[in-house]
């Protein structure tokens, strides 16, 4: 059943065709077949009338002939065409976000759309190319599509000043036989800048990483050989080893932390969270921390209710981790002050808290840097206070999810003031 149909299709698409192409060719078959009525009256024998129409019936059947979908296809080409035949390359290049240059064979400036000033400054009509940008990878690349008559050609170019930026460039002839071409950049700079933190963030998990492994190996050694029948000294090192145990625990789970927060960072999270009740909630919790560090917590916070769309896990997150690092830190300021404050007049449309100790201060040219992965003010006293160098970079994320930001405010001696700014909703 299913061959007979399959045979036959073949034969019922050929009579479709030879239908369509009798609708579409009508006109000619109707033109013919008056021609050969003319002959006819004009004294020609019947055969000869009846080759000649079935010569135009196998013509008109055998002709190729556009489809309907084809003849508006190409009408709207050619609307196409004409429409972009109206604009010109300065209106094409300014529609292009990323910076481009038209230049002509002789290399020079055709036209630069307002990406390209701003980014390499100004270029008039006629500049040539060449003088502007002198680096040897652009020599060469305009170089090659200019002479070599290549189609396409790409390149990576450093524009170091005002500020580094990395572009991928492709230069290519605009058509053909228009005697123009065109350099068009994309700018790498953020990807560039992603991969090296990426990479920076790999050999730094790997070194925090391997110091612990290699000191724990070190131990395992010793109380296999000398210290083997010694009682106390394999006490002292099986404490240090499960310190470093831990301490590659807390490591472990922080680089979770970040990572989770990374894959969930578009999501905005759209509970309402009460600020006043998770910050009591983190000031109990530390009270014994505080203690042991001779550190009094103190409140100031203003009247009313202080709502905010966030993650109440991921917000007590953050304030345990600015509180903790201000009990551990600020523990020769012997207290630390916690506060919330709503909008003030005449300030920014937000909700403040702010957490200050009163110990050393941070200097100003760490302050920038703080909030990075791995980076510490001082290594010694964050390995001895148990830290693994990330708090504060989970604080920036979780923040950057919730449409917050952290501020710093510090000086040497007189402590430092860390203050997360929640826009009103």
């Amino acid at each position: 059943m299913n061959d007979d149909a399959s045979s036959k299709s073949p034969v019922r698409s050929a009579l479709r065709t030879v239908a369509l192409r009798f609708g579409q060719n009508r006109w000619m078959l109707a033109a013919g077949v008056v021609c050969v009525l003319a002959i006819r009256a004009w004294g020609s024998t019947d055969n000869a009338v009846l080759i000649a129409i079935a010569v135009l019936f196998l013509v008109a059947a055998a002709a190729p002939s556009r489809t309907p979908r084809e003849r508006r296809a190409e009408q709207a080409a050619a609307a196409t065409a004409d429409a972009m035949g109206g604009l010109s390359s300065e209106q094409l290049a300014a529609a292009v976000a990323d910076p481009l240059i038209v230049f002509d064979g002789a290399g020079g400036v055709v036209h630069a759309n307002e990406a390209a000033v701003a980014a390499f400054g100004e270029m008039r009509p006629g500049m040539s190319l060449l003088l502007k940008f002198r680096a040897p990878e652009m020599q060469d690349l305009i170089q090659s599509v200019l002479f070599s008559h290549a189609s396409v050609r790409i390149a990576d170019y450093v524009e170091r000043v005002p500020i580094e930026h990395v572009y991928r460039v492709t230069a290519s002839a605009v058509g053909r036989g228009t005697g123009l071409y065109v350099l068009a950049f994309k700018d790498q700079s953020e990807a560039r800048r992603i991969d090296r933190m990426r990479a920076d963030f790999i050999a730094n998990a790997s070194h925090e990483l391997r110091t612990p492994l290699a000191s724990i190996a070190g131990f395992v050694e010793t109380l296999r050989g000398p210290a083997r029948d010694d009682a106390q000294a394999r006490d002292h090192f099986l404490q240090i080893m499960q310190n470093q145990t831990a301490r590659m625990a807390r490591l472990i789970d922080d680089l979770l932390s970040l990572s989770r927060l990374e894959m969930k960072s578009h999501i905005k999270p759209g509970v309402k969270v009460e600020l006043r009740g998770v910050l009591e909630n983190v000031m109990d919790s530390l009270r014994p921390l505080a203690s042991d560090s001779g550190i009094v917590i103190e409140r100031d916070f203003a009247d009313g209710a202080f709502e905010v769309s966030g993650d109440r896990d991921e917000l007590f997150q953050v304030f345990e981790n600015l509180l903790e690092n201000a009990c551990k830190y600020g523990q020769s300021g012997g207290r630390v002050l916690v506060s919330i404050a709503g909008p003030q007049p005449g300030g920014e449309p937000e909700t403040t808290v702010t957490i200050r100790d009163f110990g050393p201060g941070i200097a100003e040219e760490h302050i920038p840097r703080v909030t990075e992965r791995f980076y510490r003010v001082d290594a010694e006293a964050s390995r001895a206070h148990k830290g693994t160098g990330l708090g504060l970079s989970i604080v920036k994320h979780i923040l950057t999810r919730h449409n917050a930001r952290l501020s710093i405010k510090s000086k040497l001696g007189e402590g430092a003031a860390f203050t997360v700014h929640f826009p009103v909703d």
